[in-house]
């Protein structure tokens, strides 16, 4: 028997049981304050939480996170979190997209909030889709503006790092060590390209374990 097919069926459940929990945690409508329900809407294949007063179905959508992978003088900048979770560990600038603003303006906001540091956009260098956790990231190509950073609220320590000193052993999340793995290997053949993939974590891993992920359907141009 291959145990690949059931392993999927345990990863695909898994996800199914999270989107669930994130559905759950809407009890009232946003719109008429009503008590919801947990139920499959008429013509849709998914449960859903549902206005009991008013009808108005809420839809849980993914998050967009957006930041930049900076380079100067041959090395990245990384900042040190202080804050949960992954608390202590080095990370990318990035963070929640806003409204209102665009996926570059919102990965040079965040990185001013998080390295006190101006950058200039060079390209749009990976989207990197996580169903598992609802959260998609666009990482941005920046340039230093200036030589000159500093930790915003959100970070203990900012620092550059040559590429052969990064701390692959401490860093906050898989995320940030796709990217980062993806752009030594672009680096090592002379070519920034753009990467798309899917991170889904391995079957009866936590998702605190960074290096516990498969990268699925990369593509790269």
């Amino acid at each position: 028997m291959n145990p690949r097919p059931m392993a999927l069926r345990h990863h695909r459940h898994h996800q199914l049981q999270f989107t669930l929990q994130l559905t759950r945690k809407i009890n009232f409508c946003q719109s008429c304050g009503g008590p919801t329900k947990h139920e499959i809407p008429n013509g849709e294949e998914k449960m859903r939480e549902v206005c009991t007063v008013c009808g108005k179905i809420a839809y849980v959508n993914p998050k967009m996170v957006v930041g930049c992978l900076i380079e100067h003088e041959d090395k990245i900048l990384l900042c040190r979190r202080k804050i949960q979770p992954s608390y202590g560990l080095w990370t990318l600038p990035a963070g929640y997209m806003e409204m209102g603003e665009s996926a570059a303006d919102g990965a040079t906001r965040e990185t001013w909030e998080e390295a006190n540091a101006e950058v200039d956009i060079l390209s749009p260098f990976a989207q990197l889709d996580i169903p598992l956790i609802g959260q998609t990231y666009i990482i941005f190509l920046a340039k230093l503006r200036r030589p000159h950073f500093s930790p915003g609220q959100e970070s203990s320590e900012c620092r550059l790092f040559a590429l052969d000193d990064i701390p692959f052993d401490s860093l906050a999340f898989s995320s940030m060590l796709v990217t980062l793995k993806l752009y030594i290997e672009d680096r090592q053949v002379g070519r920034p390209k753009f990467h798309y993939g899917i991170i889904n974590k391995r079957p009866g891993t936590s998702p605190s374990e960074i290096y516990a992920y498969t990268l699925d359907d990369h593509m790269k141009s």
